[in-house]
């Protein structure tokens, strides 16, 4: 049957307002940040390497930018290097680091839920003669820490295990992966703080609700992006210890102190350290507010749909991440049902929502196929609200009692 001929029972009880719960795919540009902006659009536009007016008003905005963020990380402004996205962030780290410490290991480790930016950039290396091994995450989402301990060797490069998941919202013990990865370099005879192995987080998710400190957190890469904290698309950043070496991949002009080239975007520059400032400031009070949210919804899901469970560990996640399983429904049809009523949600990764592919993520946390093909991700944000929610909860349990109705699933 064809989602258009879908029974709309609620229609005439549900205001036309839509409700957007996929903000970790991503969020709309604070009006703050695009005002700081819009300058740089217009005014002060010149290309930062130039030496006149413009240009040097430009730098300067763009070096205050950069000040900016590697204060909120507690890191040096020349620690902080500014790519187009947390993908090409995520590239540079992985590719980066493997192609600039070749020579002394040819070893990368990642686990079996991060983003497909690091997955397929270690794919990439692996065709080019790297070895790869992938340390596998509970049930609930955690890492298995011994798997890690396992997993170094002598000849590892870098680690790459994500802050917190971008479909899951299930939060890493970050600190304690480090604290592992430094007894192993003490082992083998190497700095503490900056021998190899290396270790970078993907923390694209985690920005704007949890802390950002790299030396409390004990990583020697952080990758972060805009389009998840209310600032612009395009624009990202890596943090590198100073110690760390990068082979550049993007090559030509020699900006970024000739580990990025490319013309730097300063208007972007300033919208993602205003957005990133943000969120710092705000995040204790607004994860709070959305973690009530949270449960409320995941308690109205699981009490008001048979059938259906949380994925993800339930306390050690996001405070704005709802993920759960519907059995007996595909995940694709309930996103284009809610659609209709207005209601945006996600199946699982932005990056691979056109994929009729089950998540790679839920198969890592030991869910059937089927399972996490009935998959729904909702992702709360700063206008969300109860009345969003119960909106929601007026809508779902008809769509899931339809589809069911057609599904060849057998409950």
């Amino acid at each position: 049957m064809p989602l258009s001929k879908l029974k709309h029972p609620t229609t005439k009880r549900i205001s036309p307002k839509s409700v957007y719960l996929d903000h970790a795919a991503t969020t709309y540009v604070d009006p703050i940040v695009l005002k700081v902006m819009e300058p740089y659009f217009t005014i002060s536009f010149g290309n930062p390497s130039s030496l006149y007016k413009l240009g040097r008003e430009a730098r300067s905005a763009m070096e205050k930018a950069r000040d900016e963020v590697a204060k909120i990380l507690g890191a040096e402004p020349e620690e902080i290097t500014f790519t187009g996205s947390g993908t090409e962030s995520d590239n540079l780290a992985i590719i980066g680091t493997a192609k600039a410490y070749e020579l002394s290991g040819k070893h990368i480790v990642i686990s079996s839920i991060e983003h497909s930016a690091v997955i397929e950039a270690a794919d990439k290396l692996r065709k080019e003669g790297f070895e790869v091994t992938t340390v596998g995450v509970l049930k609930n989402g955690v890492i298995k820490l011994d798997e890690v301990k396992k997993a170094l060797r002598p000849d590892t490069a870098i680690v790459s295990i994500m802050y917190a998941n971008n479909e899951i919202g299930t939060i890493q013990p970050i600190r304690e992966i480090a604290d592992i990865i430094k007894e192993f370099r003490v082992k083998q005879n190497r700095s503490p703080l900056s021998g190899l192995p290396l270790f970078h987080s993907d923390a694209c998710q985690a920005a704007g609700a949890l802390p950002l400190n790299v030396n409390k957190l004990g990583v020697d890469l952080l990758t972060l992006n805009g389009g998840k904290i209310y600032g612009p698309k395009g624009v990202g950043c890596l943090y590198h210890r100073r110690s760390v070496r990068l082979d550049p991949y993007i090559v030509g002009g020699g900006q970024e102190k000739n580990i990025r080239s490319g013309t730097e975007s300063v208007a972007l520059i300033v919208g993602f350290a205003k957005a990133l400032s943000l969120s710092a400031k705000n995040a204790m009070s607004e994860n709070k507010r959305l973690k009530k949210l949270r449960d409320y919804f995941i308690k109205q899901l699981t009490s008001s749909i048979p059938k259906t469970t949380l994925n993800g560990h339930p306390a050690k996640r996001l405070p704005n991440n709802v993920n759960v399983s519907i059995f007996g429904i595909e995940g694709e049809s309930m996103i284009l049902a809610l659609d209709s009523f207005g209601v945006y949600a996600s199946t699982g990764s932005a990056c691979a929502a056109r994929s009729l592919l089950p998540s790679h993520v839920l198969l890592a946390i030991g869910l059937s196929p089927e399972l996490a093909h009935g998959s729904l991700r909702f992702t709360l944000g700063r206008k969300t609200t109860k009345a969003d929610i119960d909106r929601v909860m007026k809508i779902l349990p008809d769509v899931v009692e339809e589809l069911r109705k057609i599904s060849p699933i057998r409950l």
